[in-house]
């Protein structure tokens, strides 16, 4: 099959390697996918680089997690109908040494959501990690239905699913952008309530959205963000952070605990895999019902890959995708 792959950490031009490799073949319970679109996430690119002292987890990965295409074998104990079923994945090189970026990749049937047949593969494969991390940012505390959602970061990746997800599930949603700048890129029809972190008083405006003040947060940046969090949410309230820009995060610590507040840290790989089948579910539905649309920045050929790591590594908005042929 063609695949591209990394024998070792470094820069992408000088790591990634594109070529022939053995066709991989599904064991019990599993199924083959023959990918038509890979997703790229920072993760996978962190992983590359050996973020955070990371080492090589496998004597040699293929990249990415996040897929679509079509079942084409399927393992012992998994229903032969399959075959032939379209399918967005999750997870696919989560613990695992061989991901979407080849022709076939093979995961845990349950990790092959079939994708109806109305949505196309792009959007199938940009909905894995940041979608399963939204979604558990945003429904991990139970339901969202008549409460105030604040979402950080709303023109990101996660960010955007999160808000998205929050309004679909019956929440209010306010968002949150960097820049007054980047208000005139939100589409009101998806979020009414905008405010840019970069005005005299951010908090002020949240509240005037939230008097009482809010009850969950999808927290981009925690090291950023913790003050202006801690002075708009009420009672009770959850702050979910499935990022920071400090590794040692500083905390109002009194003031959050005489509110009660609950800290959730999020770090996807080590979801349960409950919670995972679940937001694999609500994410079909929600996609189904035309309640999430995905920003797509950019779509390279697999020959390419290292364009596209390369442009997830220098950041920016939009999914990046690699197309699989072969």
């Amino acid at each position: 099959m063609l695949a591209s792959w990394y024998d070792q950490q470094g820069p992408a031009a000088d790591v990634l390697h594109v070529g022939e490799l053995p066709d991989p073949y599904p064991g019990p319970g599993e199924v083959r996918v023959r990918v038509s679109v890979s997703g790229v996430n920072p993760g996978d690119t962190k992983k590359r680089r050996g973020w955070l002292g990371s080492s090589m987890p496998y004597p040699r990965v293929i990249p990415h997690s996040d897929a679509a295409g079509v079942i084409d074998k399927v393992g012992d104990g998994v229903d032969a109908r399959r075959v032939g079923q379209r399918v967005w994945t999750y997870g696919a090189q989560s613990y695992r040494a061989f991901g979407t970026a080849a022709q076939y990749t093979v995961v845990p049937a349950e990790q092959a959501v079939p994708l109806p047949d109305h949505l196309g593969d792009e959007l199938g494969a940009s909905l894995g990690i940041p979608g399963v991390t939204a979604h558990r940012a945003v429904f991990a505390d139970g339901p969202v239905d008549g409460r105030i959602v604040l979402v950080h970061g709303v023109l990101g990746g996660v960010g955007s699913l999160a808000a998205q997800l929050a309004r679909w599930g019956g929440a209010t949603v306010i968002g949150t952008v960097r820049r007054a700048g980047d208000l005139d890129r939100i589409d009101p029809t998806v979020l009414l309530h905008t405010v840019a972190l970069d005005t005299d008083d951010p908090a002020a405006e949240i509240r005037a959205y939230a008097p009482d003040g809010v009850h969950r947060v999808v927290e981009v940046s925690l090291s950023a963000n913790a003050d202006l969090d801690n002075a708009v949410t009420a009672l009770d309230a959850v702050i979910a952070a499935y990022g920071t820009h400090a590794d040692r995060t500083e905390l109002p610590f009194w003031p959050l605990l005489f509110n009660n507040v609950t800290l959730r840290l999020l770090g996807s790989d080590d979801f349960p895999a409950a919670a995972k089948r679940q937001a694999a579910r609500d994410l079909t539905a929600a996609a189904a019902a035309g309640a999430l649309t995905v920003d797509i920045a950019d779509v390279h050929p697999l020959q390419d890959i290292a364009k596209a790591h390369d442009r997830v590594d220098a950041g920016g908005r939009g999914r990046v995708l690699v197309t699989v042929t072969g």
